[in-house]
This record gives C-alpha cells, structure tokens and sequence, in this order.
C-alpha cells in the first residue's frame, strides 16, 4: 500500500496546485490513500466549505488541520464530516474529532492529528500522552495508524518520532512549511519525517509575501500577513508499505 501525505496548503493558489497535480500523481506512484493538511487554505487562516469540497473533489481521502483550525467561522458547519479531523489533544469537549478511521483496500487505517506545544501559544493537552491514550485505544482494532504531528519545534517532533517508534505506522511533521530532508524509517519500524512541506507559493516566505514578511522582522510592527503570489511548489511524501503493513520506502515529492 502506498500512502500519501501533501503538505500544508497555503491559499487559493495551494489549493489550484493540488487540484492540478494530486490526481496525476496518485495515478502516477499508484496512491492507495491520501492525506492533505488543509488548515492554511483560507488564504493562510482556517479553511473554508469550499476549500474543503475542492480538496476531497481533488483527490483527497482526509483532511487533517492544526493551530488555525478555527480560522474560519464556517469550519463549525462541517467539522464532523468523517473525512477532516482538528488536533486530538484540543481539551476535552471540543467539537470536532482528533482521529479518524479509514477502510481503504481491506484495511484499517487510522488517522491521527496532533498539535506541538513548543512555541505555539495554545492551549492544549499533552500531544504525547494523549498519542499514547489514542494508539492504545484503537490498535488492536486498526492496521495502520498515521499521525500528522502539527508543530514548530523540530525538537518536538523528533521526539514524539521516537516516542512512537513501533507503536504507529508512519509519522510525518507540518506546520513550518518547509521540506526537510530527513526521512528515515526508525529503529522499531516506524517511518518518519520532521516536515512535509508546503503546497503554495514558490517565491515566499512560507507562502507569505516577501516584502510583508521581511517589515515585520525589520520593524517588528504588526504589518498584515497576506499571501504571496506567482508560480506555486507542491510537497508531499510517499511512505510505502510492504505486505506486513511496515514502511519498507519513503519517497519526498517536489514539485
């Protein structure tokens, strides 16, 4: 089985990119499922209902998000739908769900989503335990569990990489919008990778306009964010598994 993970998708432009090249890739590298973090396709903040459509139409099967989960108002009108889950570790109550389970191809896969707390600024349950809780609760009743780890530290996520090393299928890092060149397969088995990237703007910082960019951290005055324009990359990785459910290969896409 072949699993694929698309990085953060940054405005319309992002979302333009997926739907322009995510089909001819799962056709191309024979992509059994496919998971898109969609929290910045709102021009950067949330995601809208239609941002949402367009992603699933695009070929998506799940839609994880992170620290802008509620960006957008409207994510309350279809925050349940069983293909999009906010972080797990959000406190107890809160709509939404933080983990999904799939049958794709006679199999079970469970999807997982996860905040950082290192230098995120919200409130949140330990991502840690509450993975630990998650993966005891449902491993016996899944094949495959994929974690989508939303944080800035790569520290964290290397940790939380070796936390779960054997415990899950795969986990991959989102969230700082930059491929890292890092992909492994753990010792017990897990595969890893500290980030996915970004599908966006080429010529920016992080999908963000150069020149606003650069005015907040010369000035540090709150100049607006907006996002940048021009030619987009696409990022994305492939973890590919063997007959026993174990990622036998990683492969990164760059577009």
């Amino acid at each position: 089985m072949n699993i694929l993970a698309v990085g953060d998708i940054i405005g319309t432009s992002g979302v333009e990119m997926l739907k322009s090249n995510l089909k001819k890739i799962k056709e191309e590298k024979n992509i059994d499922f496919c998971i898109v973090n969609g929290e910045n396709a709102a021009e950067g903040m949330g995601i809208t209902e239609k941002n949402f459509n367009d992603i699933i139409q695009a070929g998506a099967d799940a839609i994880t998000l992170g620290n802008h989960t509620w960006g957008k108002k409207e994510i309350f009108k279809f925050i349940d739908n069983p293909k999009i889950m906010r972080p797990a570790n959000y406190p107890e109550g809160v709509v939404g769900k933080g983990y999904r389970i799939f049958n794709i191809e006679g199999k079970k896969i469970a999807v997982i989503n996860l905040m950082g707390r290192v230098d995120i600024n919200i409130l949140t349950e330990n991502p840690f335990i509450k993975a630990k809780k998650i993966i005891n609760k449902i491993k016996n009743d899944v094949n495959i569990i994929i974690v989508d780890f939303h944080a800035e530290a790569t520290a964290e996520k290397i940790a939380m990489g070796y936390y779960l090393d054997g415990e899950v299928t795969a986990i991959f890092g989102t969230h700082t919008h930059v491929q890292t060149a890092d992909e492994k397969i753990l010792p017990k088995g897990t595969g890893y990778i500290t980030d996915i990237g970004m599908t966006g703007p080429k010529n920016s910082v992080i999908g963000m306009d150069i020149n606003a960019s650069i005015k907040r951290f010369e000035t540090a005055l709150p100049e607006k964010y907006k996002i940048a324009t021009g030619e987009c990359i696409f990022n994305s990785v492939i973890f590919k598994l063997d007959s026993n459910d174990k990622v036998a290969n990683i492969e990164r896409i760059y577009i």
